[in-house]
């Protein structure tokens, strides 16, 4: 199975998140924050991170720029799934995101995005 790590510190999304992702068919490691999404990165390995941007201790931005600076995780794609994006918010590109879903999402364009990022990725 396709293991994901899901960073999101609003635990009841977090679950949503996971719950959906696990029923389209992969493996979740949920993280509630972006330093237990880093940790979980480097323990795991996963094929893409899915990430909140506004997290406790790290946010998701730094999350990403702290993956695209390690030369073992730099292609990893990373999904940010945020509902305080406004139009122009250059914060996914500067960090280098693949992909962004905004919220709220329908479980289906979640499992779509992550589909087409792992597909382009693989």
């Amino acid at each position: 199975m396709t293991l994901l790590v899901v960073a999101e510190d609003h635990d009841d999304i977090r679950m949503v998140m996971a719950r959906v992702l696990s029923r389209a068919g992969y493996t979740v490691v949920e993280a509630g924050d972006g330093a237990a999404a880093l940790a979980a990165v480097r323990e795991h390995a996963p094929a893409a991170v899915v990430s909140d941007i506004d997290m406790p201790v790290i946010s998701g931005v730094d999350l990403c720029l702290a993956i695209r600076s390690d030369p073992a995780t730099s292609q990893l794609p990373v999904i940010f799934v945020s509902g305080s994006l406004t139009p122009g918010d250059e914060r996914p590109a500067r960090a280098g995101a693949t992909a962004v879903v905004t919220k709220p999402f329908t479980p289906q364009r979640l499992v779509e995005c992550v589909r087409e990022v792992l597909a382009r990725h693989g």
